[in-house]
């Protein structure tokens, strides 16, 4: 089985590190074969960027993809470009206070609205760990990787002393129900 992730937001977003961190969580903590391309704008901060996760059981022949299975959509600019391209039957997660639902949803998409960047601020004091929080609920919504390969790969990429904060926000994540309003427990 093979399952395609798309996550895209705007530079400074940290759409690449989200991407990273789960395609080593699958490849190496999950044990399962994955492949992580990242496209991006020229600039170092605010243009158009997206990362591609491929999961599989078995090698990829192929790293790059056309349609996605899951789009993770963190700026109106991704989410409008890439929803066309999201397969029938596929999960669309949006950051809802960034993102607009502005066109039709292609047939049978499962949507799901998180406010991310405002949780991260409330919660956190820090948007730094939007995609964090977003990693937490793409993992737990979808179940594309368990919660331990990606608790482990955000260990290993995350700084030392930014450990037990996106920890928390990856938690927080995991733990979040669409039409929830929480805090954190930090």
């Amino acid at each position: 089985m093979i399952t395609k992730v798309r996550i895209t937001g705007l530079g400074g977003q940290g759409v690449i590190t989200a991407g990273y961190i789960l395609g080593k969580a699958i490849s190496i903590y999950d044990n399962k074969h994955s492949t992580f391309t990242q496209s991006y704008g020229p600039e170092a901060r605010g243009s158009a960027c997206s990362s591609q996760i491929i999961i599989s059981d078995e090698k990829i022949l192929y790293p790059f993809i056309k349609q996605q299975d899951i789009l993770v959509a963190l700026s109106q600019e991704g989410y409008d470009k890439f929803l066309p391209t999201t397969v029938e039957g596929g999960t669309v997660l949006i950051d809802e206070d960034l993102v607009e639902i502005t066109n039709s949803l292609p047939k049978k998409i499962n949507l799901a609205k998180i406010p991310t960047t405002m949780l991260a601020e409330k919660n956190f004091s820090n948007r730094i760990v939007t995609n964090i929080i977003m990693l937490g609920f793409l993992s737990s919504y979808t179940g594309v990787v368990s919660k331990e390969a990606i608790t482990e790969a955000v260990k290993s990429v995350v700084p030392e002393r930014m450990i037990k904060l996106n920890l928390d926000a990856l938690n927080f994540g995991l733990e979040y129900k669409v039409g929830e309003t929480k805090e954190a427990e930090v």
